[in-house]
């Protein structure tokens, strides 16, 4: 005769837990739209104004007889890496709100994996991230930006962007638990926002003063930029893309590792 009760029979089911928790979470932010739209549309206001505002001159300084349309191309990367970093701060704020709602202190009381509510969070806003780039780049080619690469390097491209996504949603989990206010979350991406405008996203890292012009270089965000320009292009090379994969690597284990971390230490104090 079996002596099994409820308490034993409900055990946590990771795999299930986290498709229900993902469920939920982009359910959430699809309901709320306001903040994939923002990041959409902030990226395009950020094309258009460097394109046609600042376009004409930094065209002409990326090579000579430079155009508009030539600094299109140099851009388009950083604005596509601009929208992920917008989602970015809503995943970070979508934790933070979890956190101190109680809402997560509801789902410690169900038998539910522990892991399932971060991972949620985390993968749809991977979901997030790639649903941004991509319209980025579409409106980048409505403007006349016209890629080179061929079919492996549009496969390279949208992989590249998927670990991209990954590393940048779990860095977003972290900051969310890390930031004991709701203000604070949205605050915490915008460190992730000023590196890309100190690399090669907007103008040349040999442009920049002495000093700056290392950090630059030697910052995570150059080679990323680089590869997905470089992929757009059909012109990557395999050093440049190997660094990127490295830094996206490590930025997605420190985010994943950080966000365990945070999340078993606010378990433990109250």
């Amino acid at each position: 005769m079996s002596t099994a009760t409820p308490a034993t029979l409900a055990r946590p089911r990771p795999v299930s837990d986290t498709l229900t928790m993902f469920r939920r979470s982009l359910l959430h932010n699809l309901r709320n739209p306001t903040g994939p739209i923002m990041a959409i549309v902030g990226g395009i206001v950020i094309l258009l104004l460097f394109v046609y505002v600042f376009g004409g001159t930094l065209g002409a300084g990326l090579v000579a007889g430079g155009t508009r349309s030539d600094y299109l191309a140099y851009i388009t990367p950083s604005i596509m890496l601009m929208g992920g970093v917008g989602i970015m701060q809503m995943i970070s704020v979508w934790v933070s709100m979890d956190m101190s709602e109680g809402i997560i202190a509801r789902f410690r009381t169900m038998a539910i994996a522990r892991s399932s509510v971060l991972a949620g969070h985390a993968y749809s806003g991977i979901v997030l991230v790639i649903i941004a780039a991509f319209p980025l780049l579409g409106f980048a080619v409505l403007l006349g930006y016209r890629p080179h690469a061929d079919g492996p390097q549009w496969l390279g491209l949208v992989g590249f962007i998927l670990l991209l996504a990954i590393a940048l949603s779990w860095l977003a989990v972290a900051f969310g638990l890390a930031s004991r206010r709701v203000e604070n979350a949205s605050n915490l991406p915008l460190v992730v926002l000023i590196l890309p405008m100190v690399s090669s996203g907007f103008v040349p890292v040999a442009s920049f003063p002495a000093g700056l012009r290392e950090f630059a270089q030697y910052q995570p965000f150059t080679p990323i930029i680089n590869t997905l320009r470089g992929l757009l292009a059909g012109q990557a090379t395999a050093s440049t893309a190997w660094s990127a994969i490295g830094w996206l690597l490590g930025i997605a284990v420190v985010g994943y590792a950080w966000s365990l971390w945070l999340y078993r230490r606010r378990a433990t104090v109250r």
